[in-house]
């Protein structure tokens, strides 16, 4: 038995934390305890540390007003809660691609540079930040916003494609359009090489 992400084996659902959450409002803790640092991660690699925070916490606020709407018979929440953060990043999306903006101007030859990090701990095992970086900034800067938001929900959320259909309210369908037109751009811009695709080779192997 696989558990979810930032859930063990044996804990209750998402699901039943939430409706438990109905009559016991502090239960709602469990679920930003499970979660919120995956939350927090995605939101940093989008907007910078120093937003992620205030979005992140706009995020559990947000899911702890919504919670009676949610469905219970999704066991796992994290679709629903990067979903919410995703809405909130596109308040956001000026300073989503000025920061992409910048990273592409980064020089290639710093070492260990946290923003370049960012954009490519998914891919450091295979390739390195230095040499993706800021081609990679740039493709994404260049996307389409509802382009991006399918890549980034697979490519750095971790979402499989029904998870980002869930997500974003849209159907498995037009996530797998978006996806391909997206990773055709990225492909493209990276000469060929698309390092958003490595996180599923590397689950099917």
């Amino acid at each position: 038995m696989t558990a979810e992400p930032g859930v063990r084996v044996g804990q209750d659902s998402d699901a039943s934390v939430i409706e438990r959450s109905w009559d016991e409002p502090e239960a709602f803790a469990v679920l930003f305890d499970r979660h919120a640092d995956a939350v927090h991660r995605y939101v940093a690699r989008r907007l910078g540390a120093e937003a992620a925070e205030d979005v992140m916490a706009e995020t559990f606020t947000t899911a702890f007003r919504l919670r009676f709407r949610y469905d219970t018979e999704l066991a796992g929440a994290r679709p629903w809660l990067f979903g919410i953060a995703t809405n909130l990043i596109g308040r956001h999306r000026r300073a989503e691609a000025r920061r992409l903006k910048a990273l592409g101007r980064l020089p290639s030859s710093t070492p260990g540079d946290q923003a370049e990090e960012m954009l490519a701990d998914r891919v450091a095992a295979r390739v390195t930040a230095q040499a993706v970086g800021r081609e990679l900034a740039r493709a994404l800067a260049r996307l389409p916003a509802r382009h991006r938001d399918v890549l980034l929900l697979v490519a750095w959320a971790d979402l499989g494609y029904e998870e980002a259909a869930r997500a974003l309210g849209v159907p498995v369908g037009t996530v797998r359009s978006r996806l391909h037109r997206a990773r055709s751009k990225v492909r493209e811009a990276l000469g060929g090489f698309d390092p958003t695709t490595l996180r599923e080779e590397s689950d099917d192997e």
